[in-house]
């Protein structure tokens, strides 16, 4: 058969990518793992041939996107973090929420963190940790899946349902085996979350820690974020800290202008 003859549709070559697609790229070839890159690297990870890298890597090492340090490696420049700062998500939230934080803090002494929902994963924007508190594998800037995080089932338990039925449709990572891999069990769960108005996530990502998290609601009465306390299991009972968590969340409420009933 010709290619006159071919049906349309059958073949559709590649389409070559853009500028802005090569420079998303090169940007997301950063992550955790990686905050240092060498050229060859960026190239590598980005799918990008080494002189058009090269020609991106230094139009955002201009810009200050990009830094590179003695050794020649690459990382993200503090212009990007400049901009990221503008995010309403972001620092808006943390600026209101710090000081409810803080006294979450000082009446429980256990890790507090702050999160909000990207997508199909919870994504933290703040975290104050004790010294002596129990160990999380969170960060700042850390992503989790909803499903296994209280902060997580704080927000998806207010989410659209087609986010719900989603998640609940690819209930895959498992972490310890208090995981929530059910999706009969995940619904009920989200249910007495909203009945509740505070979420508790038992051993879901490590298996000595408990985590008690609240919704935070904006202006208009949508869930924005969610804050918790992890805390040890051995000796925490979960009930005890769901006012102080319940309280630091209407707070940060009230500071991001939501009206009072």
């Amino acid at each position: 058969m010709s290619g006159h003859d071919a049906e349309p549709g059958a073949y559709d070559p590649p389409q070559p990518r853009s500028a802005a697609d090569r420079l998303l790229s090169v940007l997301d070839a950063f992550d955790f793992d990686h905050p240092a890159l060498t050229l060859t690297e960026i190239s590598r990870r980005a799918d990008l041939p080494l002189p058009t890298a090269h020609r991106v890597v230094a139009a955002l090492a201009r810009w200050g996107a990009l830094e590179r340090d003695g050794s020649g490696a690459y990382h993200i420049g503090l212009r990007l973090w400049e901009v990221a700062t503008l995010a309403p998500r972001g620092l808006g939230l943390r600026q209101a929420a710090l000081p409810f934080l803080e006294d979450l803090y000082e009446t429980t002494h256990e890790n507090v963190q702050l999160a909000v929902r990207d997508g199909f994963e919870v994504l933290f924007i703040e975290r104050i940790f004790g010294q002596s508190a129990v160990g999380v594998r969170t960060r700042v800037g850390g992503r989790w899946p909803l499903h296994a995080t209280g902060v997580g089932l704080a927000l998806l338990a207010h989410a659209d349902r087609a986010v719900v039925d989603e998640v609940c449709g690819s209930l895959q990572a498992s972490y310890t085996p208090y995981t929530i891999t059910d999706p009969v069990h995940l619904r009920r769960v989200l249910a007495d979350v909203r009945a509740t108005g505070c979420a508790v996530s038992d051993r879901q990502i490590t298996d000595d820690a408990v985590s008690v998290a609240a919704p935070v609601f904006g202006p208009h009465g949508d869930v924005v974020a969610a804050v918790s306390v992890v805390a040890p299991v051995r000796t925490t009972q979960p009930h005890a800290l769901v006012p102080v968590v319940r309280l630091a969340a209407r707070g940060i409420s009230r500071a991001l202008g939501r009206p009072q009933r």
